[in-house]
């Protein structure tokens, strides 16, 4: 079984009302059971009222942490926008020498 970390967030009021941090923990958590994936239960990140303009995000720098440590083998978020909401940090989270051979779901 491979092991995993989940990270959610969400900035606004809006997001927090229409897809809350807790749907998209619970949307992951049923993800990565039906792909025999490990997600202890501290691996679970959340960042809620962080933008995702920037990469300063607790959550997101223990992911990094655990990614670099190579504790774990897949990444899961919602939507590439939850990492960041600039293409050009995607690419630099997902392609960083933290994350090489890991993978982003």
């Amino acid at each position: 079984m491979r092991m995993a970390a989940i990270y959610a967030r969400v900035s606004s009021e809006q997001q927090r009302e229409e897809n809350t941090i807790a749907s998209q923990t619970a949307s992951l958590i049923e993800f990565a059971k039906s792909h025999d994936l490990e997600v202890p239960r501290e691996w679970v990140f959340e960042d809620e009222g962080y933008s995702g303009a920037t990469l300063d995000r607790p959550g997101l720098e223990r992911v990094r942490d655990l990614a670099a440590e190579g504790q774990i083998q897949v990444v899961l978020a919602y939507a590439p926008d939850r990492l960041s909401r600039k293409y050009a940090y995607q690419i630099l989270l997902v392609g960083s020498p933290a994350t090489e051979s890991r993978h982003c779901l």
